[in-house]
């Protein structure tokens, strides 16, 4: 299964939110995923993670955005955070939830092969 990589652009919790989802499906079925989220989409992971479409979510029975990220983890989707998206939402790496690397475009970018599927969201 090629590899699938996912640029999360903007913050915007759904996007996240379905990029996580996406991600994790893939991993589930025995792919290797990534996720980078660029510039602002970084505070995205500022604590406590939550999204405003949470409580809408937990009532159709669906795991809020926290729940998504530790299962895409535990799924082995590997996540970055921009440097410069750090600097940009006034935070650092102590900042960022376990797990989380602190990489650039560059670094991501150099590790997608020709065979990955890449995605912006």
């Amino acid at each position: 299964m090629r590899p699938l990589r996912i640029i999360v652009a903007t913050a915007d919790a759904e996007r996240l939110r379905g990029a996580l989802i996406v991600a994790s499906a893939h991993a589930a079925l025995g792919g290797a995923a990534a996720l980078f989220l660029q510039l602002d989409a970084v505070g995205l992971l500022r604590a406590p993670i939550a999204a405003p479409q949470d409580d809408a979510h937990r009532a159709a029975g669906l795991p809020d955005l926290a729940a998504v990220l530790a299962e895409a983890q535990a799924l082995g989707v590997a996540i970055s955070a921009c440097q410069s998206g750090l600097a940009l939402c006034g935070m650092t790496a102590e900042d960022l939830p376990n797990g989380i690397d602190v990489g650039g475009p560059v670094g991501f970018l150099q590790a997608t092969d020709d065979e990955a599927r890449l995605l912006i969201a």
